[in-house]
């Protein structure tokens, strides 16, 4: 079966997401590390981490997703924003390699009109600054809409990065079935062959988390605007075939639809549903 959750309110803290997740019949959930729209975090609590690792480590979870804050942005013009963003996922880095089992997620950034050779050159550079050896956690670029001058928008430039920051084992990818789409990327039709073209590019093995999400956009549109499961262009059908595939089905699957938690419930309760009954 694959682990499915949804994105978290961390404001109550590990222990209650554990809970959380656990009463709405989620295996994996998400949360921010700190503010979204900001940078502040709270101060980290040893013994509310020791429940999501006891959780993680006893198999009532699977791997769960801590997202880096949306302000951060390692390929913009502005060095300072560029050290913001270097210090701020440092930060959480330290709290999060003291929880194994636990992926960061961020988005790759907007290069503000330098290129995307450019972007990729300084987003690149930050991995490199972030992540020495020794630490534990998987950081994991996030597959973009390509909206504006975002980074990431498509397989080939995620790749980039991967190869320009030299991290194969502190690296992944989140692959987000909206964005993708968005991108331009037919999943609705051709699940096999995006993953195909994922595999050419990138390589299934690097691929270690999914936003599970549908899209209010056709296919093409560059615009990232989630939906519902089964209430947008994707439809229920074909996220109902991700969450089936073999090459899928081991990894943690996010809902980030415009819900509130008896939302997700139904969405998870509907996907084990067509999961069980493929």
């Amino acid at each position: 079966m694959a682990y499915l959750g949804c994105h978290l309110s961390s404001s109550g803290g590990y222990g209650a997401m554990c809970r959380t997740a656990a009463s709405i019949g989620a295996d994996t959930f998400q949360f921010f590390t700190r503010n979204p729209r900001g940078g502040r975090a709270k101060a980290f609590d040893p013994q509310d981490a020791a429940v999501l690792a006891g959780e993680l480590a006893d198999g009532a979870l699977g791997p769960v997703i801590a997202h880096a804050p949306y302000t951060i942005n390692p390929c913009s013009k502005d060095p300072r924003v560029r050290e913001f963003a270097l210090e701020t996922m440092a930060d959480d880095l330290s709290k999060l390699d003291r929880i194994p089992g636990v992926y960061y997620n961020f988005h790759p950034g907007s290069h503000g009109g330098q290129g995307a050779e450019a972007g990729i050159g300084l987003i690149a550079e930050t991995l490199r600054q972030l992540l020495p050896p020794g630490g534990r956690t998987v950081v994991l670029l996030e597959t973009m809409a390509g909206k504006g001058s975002e980074v990431g928008g498509s397989f080939e430039e995620l790749r980039a990065i991967l190869d320009a920051a030299d991290r194969p084992d502190r690296l992944g990818v989140c692959l987000d079935t909206c964005h993708v789409h968005d991108g331009g990327y037919d999943i609705a039709n051709d699940l096999d062959g995006v993953l195909e073209e994922f595999d050419r590019v990138i390589g299934l093995q690097n691929l270690r988390a999914i936003h599970l999400n549908d899209s209010k956009n056709e296919r093409g549109a560059r615009k990232d605007r989630h939906a519902v499961i089964g209430g947008g262009k994707i439809g229920l059908k074909a996220l109902a075939a991700v969450v089936r595939h073999p090459a899928l089905r081991q990894l943690p699957m996010v809902l980030e639809t415009p819900n509130e938690l008896p939302g997700y419930a139904a969405e998870i309760q509907l996907l084990r549903r067509e999961e069980a009954n493929a």
